[in-house]
């Protein structure tokens, strides 16, 4: 389940395409996320225009209603390799992303 998505906010990441990267996101993580500030992430941020389409899966976490799910994420500009981290979770009866980042 977590896969498709992941794949999804990378392609959309890597195209600076705004509403879609936040379309599965949920309602409290959207509200929280500034659009300025996100806009200018995808804008100005070499990693998170050219995120590698080769992510590996490396395992998951449960915590209380919430999955994490973390993968190993390539740059197809910057050399070496990034921790992913997806946080999924229902609501309202749907999968939703509470939490993605890349460290």
């Amino acid at each position: 389940m977590a896969d498709p998505i992941w794949r999804e906010l990378l392609q959309h990441s890597n195209q600076g395409e705004y509403g879609q990267f936040v379309r599965k996101f949920a309602k409290s993580l959207a509200l929280a996320m500034n659009q300025v500030v996100v806009n200018h992430q995808f804008a100005n941020s070499e990693l998170a225009r050219n995120l590698s389409e080769d992510a590996d899966y490396l395992g998951i976490i449960r915590r209380g209603e919430h999955v994490t799910v973390l993968y190993r994420q390539r740059s197809t500009k910057k050399s070496g390799e990034w921790l992913g981290r997806l946080v999924l979770g229902y609501e309202d009866g749907e999968v939703r992303v509470f939490a993605a980042s890349i460290f």
